[in-house]
């Protein structure tokens, strides 16, 4: 089984690529379907797979299906909207990564989460990169990942993909939380990749997301302690 994008006519010669998935915080995930709609990029493409879950939804008055390509300027946009089946999903992003190379892209950058509680410093993010990749700008005084960490998930599929085909790509792992979603990752990462791309993406609605689920947090927190105290007065 391997993957298919229609249009076949679509040229990506010379672009970037940018993805992210539904891992830690949902970081990928969010920040790939944040910058779509806040940048207004357009559909060009759709990938086709053999055995891609049973869904599909609207957007736009138009059906979403559930891997799509969008463009804006030189920067693509990969976004899926649900994983495949388990047992294939690996073979997806591997054949994906191959897709990457094959079309002749210019790099491509994953987005992803990190355990938060993995932090020690400051920084919001660490940088993962193959060996094609030589990092500029801001990206050249990134931290990163240190000796050991595990990847797992699709981001490490097709880092290992694209690692082994010598293809110039990096990942950007914005510390999130692993119980719930992380709008303050997404917005780290995306503010990374904006310093880095030069384009410019208002992330307050997504720190405003950040505050209502911390206050939603504490409050449910308050009030487990209350009801818990009342057990015992």
């Amino acid at each position: 089984m391997t993957i298919e994008i229609i249009p076949k006519s679509a040229d990506f010669k010379g672009l970037s690529l940018i993805t992210g998935f539904h891992g830690i915080g949902a970081t990928g995930y969010w920040a790939v379907k944040y910058l779509i709609q806040k940048l207004g990029a357009q559909r060009v493409g759709v990938v086709d797979f053999g055995i891609a879950t049973p869904m599909t939804t609207t957007e736009e008055g138009r059906i979403a299906t559930p891997y799509e390509l969008f463009r804006k300027g030189n920067l693509v946009f990969f976004k899926v909207e649900t994983p495949p089946y388990k047992n294939e999903d690996m073979f997806f992003f591997r054949e994906f990564a191959d897709f990457i190379v094959d079309s002749g892209f210019k790099e491509t950058a994953l987005i992803g989460g990190l355990d938060s509680r993995l932090k020690n410093d400051k920084t919001t993010f660490r940088l993962v990169k193959t060996s094609a990749y030589k990092p500029d700008g801001e990206l050249a005084d990134a931290k990163l990942l240190d000796d050991g960490q595990i990847i797992v998930g699709p981001v490490a599929v097709m880092l290992n993909r694209l690692e082994m085909r010598n293809f110039p790509a990096y990942s950007v792992l914005a510390y999130a939380s692993v119980e719930r979603l992380d709008p303050r990752a997404t917005a780290a990462a995306i503010d990374v990749l904006s310093e880095h791309y030069g384009f410019e993406v208002d992330v307050t609605q997504l720190l405003k997301g950040a505050e209502f689920i911390d206050a939603e947090i504490t409050r449910q927190e308050s009030q487990i302690k209350k009801q818990t105290d009342n057990i015992y007065t």
